[in-house]
């Protein structure tokens, strides 16, 4: 891969079966992102931003073309090789949080690094980092149903980022937020975004949303239309 760049993609088409047809839902897709940005996709409904954030996240793969995040070629990964790259180098932030509803804040937060077999003491410290982050320390023993729509999102943020992952997606992580709550969760991002030098890839329409990016990479019917940079992003 080109030198400090996360991901890499080259000609990138996916297409799924529809009945007797191909549906194309991306063309041709050429796009490279460098370590440290704050970048969203940013389409309506079927542009293909979500397809395309899933296969930099190694939840799918291209049909042809390549797409190489974090010096693995997606398309060659097994199935193992991508749950690995997921498990130790990529966060996942979703609109549902996707939080365990039985479990602690703590608990919820801790889970990725249970998959990583570590310690207990140093799961604890990782854990309470997160939360800190976060501004979650007070609810270390809520559990989600407790906890109020921009708390939950706080804690799947504080999940995503806990082993400090090279690449933070999320898609449309602001969506079933107010506007004030919204505004607090992106100014959290972009703080770790600054503070880390975590890269992050948004998939959204949110206006909110898209007020924050620091490069805008817009999708129209599967093609990149557009690919904007703001100027002094660097705060």
């Amino acid at each position: 891969m080109e030198n400090n760049s996360i991901i890499r993609i080259k000609n990138l088409t996916k297409s799924f079966p529809m009945g007797k047809t191909q549906f194309t839902a991306l063309r041709n897709i050429n796009l490279i992102l460098g370590k440290g940005e704050f970048t969203g996709l940013i389409g309506p409904s079927g542009s293909g931003k979500t397809t395309l954030l899933n296969i930099v996240g190694s939840l799918d793969s291209p049909t042809s073309g390549e797409a190489w995040v974090l010096d693995h070629s997606i398309g060659k990964l097994t199935a193992k090789q991508a749950a690995q790259l997921r498990k130790e180098k990529l966060g996942f932030i979703f609109q549902s949080y996707n939080l365990l509803a039985v479990h602690t804040v703590f608990e919820n937060v801790e889970f990725p690094l249970l998959l990583l077999k570590m310690g207990a003491s140093e799961r604890k410290k990782m854990v309470m980092d997160a939360l800190e982050w976060l501004g979650l320390t007070d609810k270390v023993k809520s559990k989600p149903p407790q906890l109020s729509g921009g708390e939950c999102q706080r804690v799947a943020i504080a999940r995503a980022m806990v082993k400090k992952p090279s690449l933070v997606l999320a898609d449309e992580p602001t969506a079933n937020l107010d506007a004030a709550n919204s505004h607090h969760i992106l100014k959290t991002m972009e703080t770790l975004n600054r503070e880390l030098k975590t890269t992050f890839l948004f998939a959204t329409h949110d206006e909110k949303v898209i007020g924050y990016l620091h490069r805008k990479i817009y999708l129209l019917d599967g093609k990149v239309d557009r690919d904007e940079r703001k100027v002094n992003s660097e705060k």
